[in-house]
Parts: C-alpha cells; structure tokens; sequence
C-alpha cells in the first residue's frame, strides 16, 4: 500500500467515506466553537460536560441500543450545560460545580453500564468511540447535532467575543450574560454529543481544545481564528483516518481510529508549537507569558468591541 492509496483510495470504501464525513464535519464545528472555548477559558467546563455525556450514553444504550446513544447523550449533555451555567451564576466557585458534576454523572454512568452483560466491550466503546462502525442511519443526525452547534454560536459570535474579552462592557452594552453562557455551553454540550458517538468520550477534549490552541498560535487576528482553527481540524481528521488505515491494512498494526486522529491533531499541536517558538510567537516564563496575555487582550477587546458594536 503506498500513501496515494491511505489519503485517498481508502475513502472509496462505504465505512472509510462516512467515517471521514462524519469527522470533517465535526472537526471543523469543534474546531470553531473550540476558538471561544479557548478564548474564554473554558476548558475544564468543557471537560465536565464531556464526562456529564457519559451516563447519557451508557442509559440510551441501555433502554434503546446504539440507537439510544444520540438521544441519551443530548438529553444528558443539555442538561449538563443548563446545570454548569446556572451554579456559576448562582455564585458557586465554577471549579467545585464542574468537578461536583464531573464525579456525580461519571459514576452514575459506570453503575449503569456495569450492569450489562458485556460491561467490558460496552465501556470501551463508550469511552474509546467507534468511528469506523458509525451506522448509515446515524450519520444525518450526527451532522446535524453538529451544525445546530455551528449555528447556534455563529448567530451570537460578536456578543461571544465581546464578553470574551470585556466581560464588563459586554453587559453594559446590554447583552445578555446568562443567555450567552448558556448558548455558548449548549453549543459545547452538544459538540460533545457528537464527538462522544464517535471518538468517545475520553477523546472528545482534544478535538474542542486542540485546534483552537494550534489558531492562537498561528495567528493574532480575531476573525483568522476560527477558519486556522476548522482547517487544522479538518486536516487533522483527514490524515488521522489515513495514517489509522494504512498503518492496519498496510503494515498489520491494528490502531484505533479516534485515538489515532487525536493523535494527529496532538501532533499538529506539536509542530505549529516549535515553529511558532523558532519563529519567536512562543515566550517563555510566567511574567512574559502574563504580559503577552494582557498585550493580546487589550489588541483585540477593541476589535471585538468595535465589531460587537457595529451588530447593534
């Protein structure tokens, strides 16, 4: 097998071609509602939701098989999110609510799933995903469970990135605090959903915190983010498919699909990294680090002020 057959001859397999359409679409939605995760610091509230999904899945696939998997994950992941923003805004330290819902929901989850026949192989696949196996039926839902995601934070992108980097003006120009919380977990909660049904659980993280790390290196122009942010996810996905497949077709090493995208995007990760370094993007030490954060807020609140404002 040679590289012409791993990037492209592959994908003209039934499973390879829903696989790969499946992980460009959610690749580039994570990627983007990735970029806000990024720069609103969310990332432990990400992965909170990311284990809130578990017992959703692990209950849908009790009651209705891999059918109920989708259903239960959203109803769960939703509920996850509503719970999550309304703690934070009822003053509850956001560290103690994540990590209260994280443990509670995670075991919940293990109970439920221990109680099969085939508690081993259900919880690999719960935590491990199965994008090789996704059923022709669930390929429609998932991608629309994505762009619902996409959809709901390109409508309030400007107020997302004007609280994003003043989070006082954002409400003093009258938005809505609670509301965009709420839309910006929901959207998370629901790139989860997807990614969970595919890359598992445990994988989901990379693909919302990756791609949006790899644009901030790349890149200090606000609205350039989110396109480096949907290519390098989409590419990531695209090559991880490809290397999984010719590493177990063509070299007789069984690799898993979702981890070996992951991979991929973690080695992006890597190589944007040493080149942003050599290319002096990358500053070391915390007084550095804490200055070029203040440099990069105070560059790009305006903007987001400025675009926020010409919404109105």
């Amino acid at each position: 097998m040679d590289l012409w057959d791993s990037l492209f001859t592959a994908f003209e397999l039934p499973f390879m071609a829903r696989a790969l359409g499946v992980m460009l679409v959610l690749a580039v939605v994570a990627g983007v509602v990735g970029v806000l995760v990024n720069l609103r610091g969310l990332e432990f509230i990400s992965d909170g939701l990311t284990h809130a999904v578990f017992p959703g899945l692990a209950i849908g696939l009790a009651v209705g098989g891999t059918a109920g998997l989708l259903p239960g994950a959203a109803i769960a992941a939703l509920g996850a999110a509503v719970i999550l923003t309304w703690l934070s805004r009822a003053g509850v330290a956001s560290d103690a609510a994540i990590a209260i819902v994280l443990t509670a929901t995670f075991s919940v989850g293990v109970i439920v799933v221990s109680r099969s026949d085939d508690y081993a192989g259900q919880l690999e696949a719960l935590l491990f995903g199965r994008v090789l196996t996704i059923p022709p039926a669930e390929v429609v839902p998932l991608v629309v469970v994505s762009l619902v995601a996409l959809g709901a934070v390109l409508l309030t992108l400007k107020q997302q990135l004007f609280r994003a980097f003043d989070a006082r003006a954002s409400r003093a120009a009258g938005d809505r605090g609670f509301v965009l919380d709420l839309v910006l977990n929901g959207a998370v909660a629901l790139v989860v959903v997807a990614a969970a049904s595919t890359v598992g659980t445990l994988l989901v993280l990379a693909l919302l915190i990756v791609p949006g790390a790899v644009a901030r290196l790349a890149t200090d122009r606000l609205w350039l983010l989110f396109p480096v942010a949907g290519g390098f996810a989409a590419l990531g996905a695209w090559l991880g498919l490809a290397a999984g497949y010719g590493a177990s077709v063509g070299g007789g090493v069984d690799l898993p699909a979702g981890a070996t995208v992951v991979a991929a995007f973690v080695v992006g990760y890597a190589l944007v990294l040493v080149v942003a370094w050599a290319a002096g993007r990358v500053t070391t030490g915390r007084s550095s680090g804490r200055a070029a954060g203040r440099a990069d807020r105070a560059g790009a609140a305006p903007a987001a002020a400025r675009t926020a404002g010409s919404a109105r």
